[in-house]
C-alpha cells in the first residue's frame, strides 16, 4: 500500500483530477488548517498556547521556470513578516525546487541566503527541506555553503537512506541543525532501507550518535516523525549522558498526533507543529498516506456521509 501511494503521488493524471473532488479536500482538512498562510497562522493559536512552537511550509516543488522562484522566496519574505506580527514563536521551511534547483544552484542558494538573513533579522529560523534522492547531494551542498555565512538554518536527512550517517559526519564540523525524518519517498534499495525495522534502527542510532557527538556544541537536532515510542527510546538512551527531554525538538504535522504532541510537551519535551499550506497539496498528501495506516483509515472514513 506504501509503493501505491507513492506511485499515486508522482502520477500527472490523478494529480490533475483527484484534488478537484470534494472528498479529497475533505480529507486533506485534516492535515493543513487551509490553503492560505493566514488559515495557518490562526491554526497556531492553540498550540501555542499550550508551549508548542510552529513551523510553515508552502507546498510546491520543482518549478517549471527560474522566474517563479522570486515570488516563492518574496513569499516568505511575507510570512516571516507576519510571524514577527502576531509574536509567535514560528520557523519556516522551505524545498529547494522551490527556488529554482532545478535550473540553478547559483540562483537557488542566493535565495536562500536572502530568506535566512530575513529569518535571523525577525528573529526566526530557516530549515531547508529533503526531497527525492537525486536532490540529496546538491541540497547537502547548499546547506554547507549556507551554514557557513547563516549559523541560524537547518537542513532536514532521511534516516532511510543509506548514505545518513556519512552526511552528518560530513556536516558536524559545521555545528548542523538537523531534522530527522525516516523518509518518504519510494527510493530503490540501492540508496535506501526499505525494511521498516532497518530503517527504524538506523533513525535511532544516527540521533543519538549525534547528540552525543553534539555535546558541549551548538547543535540543533529535530525528531521529525510521529513515532513516539522511538521518541521514548531516544531519550532513553542519552539521559544516561545527562541529556534531558530538552536537548532535542520533536516535531510533528498539523493534525497528526496532536494528542501526544500536547502530552509531550507538557512531559518536558520541545515540541513543533509543522504546519503546511497552499494548493499544491496533492502529493504531499499522498505521501502522509503513505507513511502510516492511520492516514489512510481517515482518509476513507472522509468518503462516508
Amino acid at each position: 500500500m506504501r509503493r501505491l501511494f507513492l506511485w499515486a503521488a508522482g502520477n500527472r493524471w490523478l494529480k490533475e483530477h483527484l484534488p478537484r473532488l470534494p472528498f479529497m479536500r475533505r480529507a486533506v482538512g485534516r492535515f493543513m488548517p487551509g490553503e492560505s498562510i493566514e488559515a495557518a497562522l490562526a491554526a497556531s493559536a492553540p498550540l501555542h498556547a499550550a508551549g508548542i512552537g510552529t513551523m510553515y511550509t508552502k507546498l510546491g516543488e520543482n518549478l517549471d521556470r527560474l522566474a517563479e522562484a522570486e515570488a516563492v522566496a518574496d513569499h516568505y519574505v511575507t510570512v516571516l513578516d507576519a510571524i514577527r506580527a502576531v509574536g509567535i514563536d514560528g520557523e519556516i521551511s522551505v524545498k529547494p525546487t522551490q527556488l529554482g534547483l532545478d535550473h540553478d544552484e547559483a540562483a537557488t542558494l542566493a535565495h536562500l541566503v536572502r530568506l535566512a538573513e530575513y529569518a535571523t533579522e525577525t528573529g526566526s529560523f530557516l530549515w531547508i527541506d529533503m526531497e527525492g534522492g537525486a536532490y540529496t547531494e546538491p541540497t547537502i551542498r547548499l546547506y554547507e555553503r549556507l551554514r557557513a555565512v547563516q549559523p541560524r538554518t537547518g537542513l532536514c536527512l532521511q534516516a532511510y537512506l543509506h548514505r545518513t550517517a556519512a552526511d552528518i559526519e560530513r556536516l558536524m564540523p559545521l555545528d548542523p541543525a538537523i531534522r530527522l525524518v525516516k523518509g518518504a519517498y519510494d527510493e530503490p534499495a540501492a540508496i535506501a532501507y526499505r525494511d521498516k525495522r532497518r530503517v527504524d534502527a538506523n533513525y535511532l542510532g544516527l540521533a543519538v550518535q549525534f547528540l552525543l557527538a553534539g555535546r558541549g556544541h551548538s547543535v540543533r537536532l529535530g525528531l521529525g516523525t510521529h513515532d513516539v515510542a522511538l521518541i521514548e527510546q531516544v531519550a532513553e538512551q542519552v539521559a544516561p549522558a545527562g541529556l534531558g527531554h530538552d536537548a532535542f525538538e520533536v516535531e510533528m504535522l498539523y493534525g497528526i498526533r496532536t494528542g501526544e504532541q500536547f502530552r509531550l510537551a507538557r512531559a518536558g519535551y520541545r515540541v513543533r507543529t509543522l504546519i503546511a499550506y497552499g494548493d499544491a497539496w496533492y502529493p504531499w498528501y499522498m505521501r502522509r498516506l503513505a507513511e502510516r495506516p492511520a492516514n489512510v483509515t481517515f482518509a476513507i472514513r472522509s468518503l462516508l456521509p
